[in-house]
């Protein structure tokens, strides 16, 4: 296979921990060919969705942590996207509108034969946190609103209420309001931008001690070990980029249970890759623009998940090794 990486540019990503580069590594061990392009890459032209893609080849026994892992083969070629075997979808947030024209040319480019994964249109109809609200027998009690007064009165039912923006990553704009919360109305008032900007609110789930658990679903079917995201000492967000720290283990009976009905439901729409984001018995998030975590997993046990990920990719393009 031919596969296009859509993703930030190679010498801004952390190499030696990006989910991105194991999935190039484990289309490299499999013979496939590799190029990428950036989200500003893409373009129509006469009615035809392309990219200005380079060819690229991983160097043999890099130091993922050096800048010198890759070499480009090729000077960049303006190409259809449906000449490519697959289009991998990799950008991270945020979700901006230049990410919305994004996922409609992608959206685009699979009427005209591309095969996309994840699809521009499931990418854009699976906002990460709002995306919970479909499953709501597996979420503790939520709130999406940008009205404060509700807001307050949800805090006051549930006391115990973490509130946080509709667009973030990594933990950002998170805050915990605990039952007498002093700073509760200026916490809301910024979030909510003076009461014009939609926000969620979710009862606290004293679990994230133990852990904020990734769980990755490729093609319908649960990875059997996630990431626990466990916070610093004090701390409420478990994200990694928040100082986490990422401990792999199997999954729980609860834990495979959510993926056996949920994730299914989420590969028939497009979505060949997924991260569940489960607190105790709750999901909290459903990413779906570029979920990460398959190198810890991998390396703390055994399970290759770049190589569940790229037969899972071999399957759906039908594609025969």
């Amino acid at each position: 296979m031919r596969v296009l990486f859509i993703l930030d540019p190679l010498v801004a990503l952390n190499a030696y921990k990006d989910s991105s580069v194991a999935m190039m590594q484990a289309l490299t061990a499999r013979g496939h060919s590799l190029c990428v392009a950036m989200q500003g890459d893409l373009f129509i032209e006469d009615g035809e969705v392309r990219a200005r893609a380079s060819s690229i080849e991983l160097v043999s026994g890099a130091d993922l942590h050096s800048r010198q892992w890759w070499i480009e083969t090729a000077s960049p070629v303006d190409t259809p996207l449906h000449a490519f075997s697959a289009v991998l979808m990799r950008k991270d947030p945020p979700f901006d509108m230049e990410y919305v024209y994004a996922t409609h040319m992608l959206e685009y480019a699979e009427a005209q034969g591309a095969r996309v994964f994840n699809s521009g249109a499931a990418i854009r109809n699976h906002p990460e946190k709002l995306a919970i609200t479909e499953f709501s027998e597996f979420t503790a009690p939520t709130l999406v609103s940008r009205d404060m007064e509700r807001i307050k009165a949800f805090h006051a039912q549930h006391r115990d209420v973490i509130v946080k923006p509709l667009d973030g990553m990594g933990g950002t704009g998170v805050f915990r309001l605990a039952p007498n919360e002093a700073n509760r109305n200026a916490i809301l008032e910024t979030l909510t931008h003076d009461g014009t900007r939609t926000i969620m609110a979710q009862r606290y789930i004293p679990e994230i001690s133990q852990g904020d658990k990734r769980i990755l679903i490729i093609g319908g079917e649960a990875v059997p070990f996630c990431l626990a995201r466990i916070p610093l000492a004090g701390e409420t967000r478990g994200n990694l980029a928040a100082g986490g720290r990422g401990v792999a283990q199997p999954l729980s009976e609860r834990d495979a249970y959510i993926a056996r009905q949920v994730g299914p439901k989420l590969a028939e729409r497009g979505l060949l890759l997924v991260g569940l984001d489960v607190i105790g018995h709750y999901v909290t998030e459903v990413n779906v623009t570029s979920p990460t975590c398959f190198v810890e997993i991998t390396e703390q046990t055994g399970f290759d998940v770049g190589a569940r990920f790229v037969q899972a990719l071999e399957a759906a393009v039908g594609h025969s090794s």
